[in-house]
């Protein structure tokens, strides 16, 4: 594994009081000094982690926003679900297309001005809500949010490695993912009661605010580190894709990705409904636990990694969440224990974040961004294969009111995750040759 070697935020008290001794002077009588050794601290370095975290839950919420103000937005621009819908789903259409360029920006160019421009850009598509009577402007303000969210994951990705050693990223990072998931979670009620309150525009300049704001707190704390460009983009591109550990590695973690993002996100209420029978609002609600699961999956798989082995995690996360879907597919499961099964999933689906990590450790750490950024898109370019198989199947063999065409359909997941799990245990043998 090649590593470039920088400066860290970190803080060494014996290292520092020492300099402070030889110097023969104290605190109190040099407070330029003190200042200049405490910027250099463990405090700065979490700071910036933190400011970095919140923009990583503040879109999280913004990606949730428009299911709450749904009915007020079809009333003020006078469109249907379908539209509605699009617009939605557009988010989605933005936040990948700017993985590859934010991906080479972050290395090129640093966090500092990269992220403050990202958060601005998601604020300005905001606007158009409020201030605009024509429907195109929401729809590119929409696409102007997701192009902006797309930092906040992979700004992370490079805040980290900036701020702290290699051997604490799957850590910081895991602790980001839940901050992240509970700002999806339960970021969506006070905004919801806010919006009931004091009317969704009036919700919507406050989240402006404070996208200003947290775009000046970026700007203010990140320090100005980049790099000088080592050769084009495309040259940087390449260099990864020729990477076959990377490469693999992705492709095996996009196996293991069918219960997040192809049963939780759209096939798991109706699973639930048409195989056991189970009304709308339980059948709703239940997917959500395998999120919940992820929030304590975060930190608690890193954990386990780190104690472990890195890959030897992501197998055994392949190998339970195999279990638990064999388990519901047999559609024998009360509801307590589909609740668990869930709960063990989204724990498990936390995988991510290690095989990631795994992916980056392949190459040297001047094309961390680029690496992390292609990833993440390979990872989640799974999550439409799994969407668009699992309806193929379906239709194929009865449709969505069938419970048999359903079970044939989500049976697949199970089949990628021993794909996926058997992947790793590849390179996991291979390692050393590999």
């Amino acid at each position: 594994m090649h590593r470039l070697h920088k400066k860290k935020y970190s803080f060494n008290a014996e290292k520092d009081s020492k300099l402070l001794q030889e110097r023969g002077i104290g605190f109190e009588k040099n407070l330029t000094l003190f200042i200049k050794i405490m910027t250099n601290t463990r405090f700065i370095a979490w700071l910036i982690w933190i400011v970095a975290s919140i923009f990583y839950a503040y879109q999280y919420i913004l990606r949730v926003m428009p299911s709450i103000m749904m009915n007020d937005i079809m009333q003020q621009f006078n469109i249907d679900a379908k539209i509605f819908g699009q617009f939605s789903g557009i988010y989605y259409i933005g936040y990948s297309l700017m993985h590859l360029p934010l991906g080479i920006a972050l290395d090129r160019f640093g966090p500092k001005k990269v992220m403050s421009l990202c958060i601005l850009m998601t604020v300005l598509g905001m606007l158009p809500i409020i201030f605009s009577d024509y429907w195109i402007y929401p729809i590119i303000g929409r696409a102007l949010i997701g192009m902006g969210s797309s930092a906040a994951i992979l700004g992370l990705f490079k805040i980290i490695r900036m701020s702290f050693s290699e051997q604490y990223f799957p850590r910081m990072l895991s602790f980001s993912v839940t901050i992240g998931l509970i700002g999806a979670i339960y970021g969506g009620g006070p905004v919801d009661y806010m919006s009931n309150k004091f009317g969704y525009k009036f919700v919507i300049e406050i989240f402006a605010i404070i996208g200003i704001i947290l775009a000046a707190l970026t700007y203010i704390i990140i320090p100005n580190i980049k790099r000088a460009p080592s050769g084009t983009a495309l040259g940087d591109i390449k260099l990864v894709l020729r990477n076959k550990k990377i490469l693999w590695t992705c492709i095996f973690a996009g196996f293991m990705v069918g219960p997040l993002e192809g049963f939780a996100d759209v096939w798991g209420s109706t699973f639930l409904k048409q195989v056991y029978g189970l009304e709308k609002s339980l059948a709703s609600s239940l997917p959500s636990m395998i999120f919940i699961g992820m929030c304590f999956g975060a930190p608690l798989l890193t954990y386990i990694g780190e104690k472990t082995n890195y890959l030897r995690a992501i197998i055994g996360a392949g190998v339970v969440m195999t279990i638990c879907f064999i388990a519901i597919l047999s559609s024998h499961l009360s509801n307590n224990l589909i609740m668990i099964s869930f709960v063990l999933t989204g724990i498990c689906s936390a995988y991510q974040i290690l095989a990631i990590y795994k992916a980056s450790t392949y190459i040297s750490e001047s094309h961390a961004g680029i690496t992390t950024a292609l990833a993440n898109m390979i990872i989640m370019s799974f999550g439409y294969a799994f969407h668009s198989i699992i309806g193929y199947i379906v239709n194929i063999t009865g449709g969505a009111n069938d419970a048999n065409a359903l079970i044939y359909g989500i049976t697949i997941i199970p089949i990628a995750l021993i794909f996926g799990s058997l992947g790793f245990l590849f390179i996991s043998y291979k390692k050393k040759n590999f």
